[in-house]
């Protein structure tokens, strides 16, 4: 393998690394909001704690939907 076959190598991984950094990123925000707005729900609709998630789902695309 040569001297630039090496840098190049390293190149890919490291984007490899910061790609695979980003996509953390994001997965941790996504989790954080749905947390968030799960808390939100449930002040707002008590009730909602314990539903089973198909009823609260129905319920919701009945009162919204």
């Amino acid at each position: 393998m040569t001297e630039n076959e090496k840098k190049l190598l390293q190149v890919q991984h490291r984007l490899e690394e910061a790609q695979a950094r980003d996509r953390a990123k994001e997965r941790n925000a996504r989790t954080r909001r749905l947390i968030q707005e799960g808390a939100i729900l449930e002040k707002a609709f008590p009730k909602a704690v314990n539903m089973e998630l198909e009823d609260l789902s129905q319920y919701l695309k009945e009162k919204l939907g």
